[in-house]
């Protein structure tokens, strides 16, 4: 039986919602406000919390900034329920890490499906991860010559998840567990400021690599990873990347020369935010989307602005008005989110 923490404050909508639960067959345990929420959380250790926002001692954002640091309940599905529909308010609670958010009043369907989908998925995340650690690689033989193959060997061997765009892979300061690649679609890596300004630090189409860090020291990922489009993604343990990188060094070189390789391409990213005119920065930007997003001649890339504005390094309103400025000047053509490029031999040569 599965078990469920229900935080709300108001007593009439606590005892219908654990009445609900306890008849779908989930075991229920409630508590008054945030405080006591998040004491039954770490006596309990449910199977998933439901919590409401605005409480008394401790709201809902609170119990969830508390729980998410703590070792045993931070992987617990979180999902909130509450009155607050505006959607500065949902944003805040899903980028604080929710998994969901139901506002109030909900229907009896909203709140299992949400409860089953995330329960879904922490069942398979923990079946997957029990395969990884099971998991034993064996290249005695040496059998990896090139980075082409250990490519294909993710692809063949490794297990794949989907993210839909807009969905994040892993954030910034999370366990550096996996090595990602890139099986469908475009991949951005992003840090943000302590303005809340978003900085776009890499995009990652399919064969790309990512989510490197040391692999002699435990560091977090240093930037977050999130899906621009449908995405398909390998990730493989990353001690188990090692154990293939030390086995296998003719893999290990040429990965060395795709890492600097990167590299070059960031520098020359940083470059230009510090020294190209806005025009330049917004054109560059165009084309390196364009280049990473194209699968055709005949397709047009659908990007969004505020992820065009993270790689220039450029006020969203800015990149915009210029954004405008090109479409005058006969450069693109916008339709919605997608940007065509009329005249590419004009938008390389802007200053």
């Amino acid at each position: 039986m599965k078990k469920v923490l229900l935080i709300e404050d108001d007593i009439v909508v606590r005892e219908n919602t654990a009445e609900l639960l306890e008849l779908a067959n989930y075991k229920v345990f409630t508590a008054a406000n945030g405080k006591i929420g998040v004491a039954e959380a770490k006596k309990q250790l449910p199977d998933i919390i439901l919590c409401d926002i605005m409480m008394p001692e401790l709201n809902g954002y609170g119990v969830l900034q508390i729980l998410s640091k703590e070792k045993e309940t931070k992987h617990i599905p979180f999902i909130f329920l509450s009155a607050k529909t505006e959607h500065k308010d949902i944003r805040k609670g899903m980028d604080m890490g929710a998994d969901d958010y139901i506002t109030k009043p909900f229907d009896e369907s909203e709140l299992f499906s949400a409860i089953e989908s995330r329960l879904a998925r922490v069942a398979i995340i923990k079946e997957n991860e029990e395969k990884e650690r099971k998991f034993e690689l064996d290249f005695k033989d040496s059998q990896l010559k090139t980075l082409n193959q250990l490519k294909n060997f993710f692809v063949e061997n490794v297990e794949e998840f989907s993210f839909i765009p807009g969905e994040i892979i892993y954030h910034e300061g999370d366990n550096s567990n996996f090595v990602f690649l890139v099986n469908e679609g475009i991949v951005k890596t992003f840090k943000i400021d302590e303005q809340g300004k978003e900085l776009v630090t890499g995009l990652h189409k399919e064969n790309d690599f990512f989510g490197f860090t040391s692999f002699s020291n435990n560091i977090a990922y240093q930037e977050s990873a999130a899906a621009i489009e449908n995405v398909k993604v390998s990730r493989l343990l990353k001690n188990e990347f090692k154990n293939i990188l030390q086995k296998n060094h003719d893999v290990t070189f040429e990965l060395i020369d795709y890492i600097t390789d990167n590299v070059s391409e960031i520098k020359d990213q940083l470059l230009q935010m510090a020294y190209s005119s806005v025009r330049k920065k917004t054109a560059n930007t165009i084309l390196q989307f364009s280049e990473k997003m194209k699968k055709s001649n005949n397709d047009n890339p659908k990007i969004s602005r505020t992820d065009l504005a993270g790689i220039a390094g450029i006020a969203t309103e800015t990149f915009i008005r210029t954004l405008s400025d090109f479409k005058r000047d006969g450069l693109i053509e916008i339709e919605g989110r997608s940007i065509k490029i009329l005249n590419i031999e004009k938008l390389k040569k802007v200053f």
